[in-house]
């Protein structure tokens, strides 16, 4: 049997109604076997995402759909920002390998009811979730649910947007963590690109409050950060910010990943470094930079990893990128997305950029997630 790409439509127009042509164009006719909608769009756009999600399951026949609200979004070789527009992608999956389910806003009680059920006669691989960032449960809801997966993996991440955090669960959803389980029938692979490269060794955390640090390897922070970070950047600190960071690496992880996080403040009177994250003495911690030389390189070996593992071409895939990524890393002209086409040719893309990426059971910053179906 053929494995036939996903269908692809993207466009960007003022009026919402002619994107939604143009990208129902770009598709054709919709296959039979399609299933799954998948539905990316502008934040400028959110106001009308009721409409242009019964808009697109009236033309296209399809019930179901899943996707989010972004402040960009991502297709095919294409970037779109600050202007109406939209992407949508047609999955074709057998009905009973994926179970889309709407928001889950404080614990997973009513989801085991609604199906457990299906999960036992399909279980479930790997889910595609959005979520809404103004929950403070997101990260302990994403970290349960992954544990209902055979594989201990989600991929996706929060909405961003200027307004309402909209994401997309047949109806449109807030407040919670939404998005689809696939069962282990279909064929996922998925890899992320951490967009920096560590500067010095890892040190270990002697002593730590709430999200500060005091000591690495028994000497005051600061001391440590000078001497990772050279003379020259040790001469102005200033300069430190969105160029260097903390990382925190990923018990077990058999890829080096870690967890990135900002530096938010520095003690000179005290040696001190506060970071974006709750600190643990003992946990090991390294720093690191970013910038667009090291990112490019990044997302090469990712692409060159999943690319090794295929058998094929991918019939389609979900991208999500970091806010802090895109145009504000890579530059203009969609230098992210044509980066990807490159290395994997003209495979349908839909995704968008996030105000915090999903991986296994984590929410990571600066990293893009690709997720391929095979």
């Amino acid at each position: 049997m053929t494995m036939t790409p996903f269908r692809l439509g993207h466009a960007a127009d003022p009026d919402w109604r002619l994107a939604a042509d143009r990208c129902l164009t770009q598709i054709g006719s919709v296959p039979k076997e399609a299933t799954l909608g998948f539905l990316y769009v502008t934040d400028v756009l959110a106001e009308d995402l009721d409409e242009i999600l019964r808009s697109l399951r009236a033309a296209t026949g399809i019930a179901q759909w899943v996707g989010s609200v972004g402040m960009g979004i991502c297709a095919t070789g294409a970037e779109y920002y600050e202007e109406p527009a939209l992407a949508v992608m047609l999955g074709e999956f057998p009905t009973e390998d994926f179970r889309v389910f709407p928001s889950l806003v404080d614990d997973l009680d009513d989801f085991d009811l609604r199906h457990g059920d299906w999960m036992r006669k399909n279980p479930p691989y790997l889910g595609l979730v959005h979520g809404d960032p103004s929950n403070g449960l997101t990260e302990a809801l994403i970290q349960q649910l992954a544990q209902r997966t055979t594989a201990g993996f989600l991929v996706g991440g929060l909405a961003s947007a200027r307004a309402d955090a909209l994401t997309i669960a047949d109806g449109v959803t807030r407040g919670g963590l939404s998005g689809v389980l696939f069962s282990e029938r279909v064929g996922i692979l998925t890899r992320l690109s951490q967009g920096c490269s560590p500067i010095g060794p890892h040190h270990v955390i002697t002593e730590g409050q709430r999200n500060i640090l005091m000591r690495l390897d028994s000497e005051p922070a600061l001391d440590v950060l000078k001497r990772d970070i050279g003379e020259i950047l040790a001469r102005d600190l200033s300069r430190l910010g969105g160029y260097i960071f903390a990382g925190l690496p990923i018990q077990g992880s058999d890829t080096g990943d870690y967890l990135v996080r900002n530096l938010v403040g520095i003690d000179p009177n005290h040696g001190m470094v506060a970071i974006g994250e709750l600190v643990e003495p003992g946990r090991e911690l390294m720093f690191c930079r970013r910038d667009a030389d090291t990112a490019r390189e990044d997302l090469d070996r990712m692409l060159q990893g999943i690319k090794d593992r295929l058998s094929g071409p991918p019939r389609g895939g979900i991208y999500v990128s970091c806010l802090g990524r895109g145009v504000n890393l890579f530059g203009p002209d969609s230098a992210e997305l044509k980066q990807i086409q490159a290395a994997l040719g003209d495979v349908p893309i839909v995704g968008f950029y996030a105000n915090g990426e999903i991986s296994q059971d984590r929410l990571y910053g600066y990293t893009g997630v690709l997720t391929l179906f095979t």
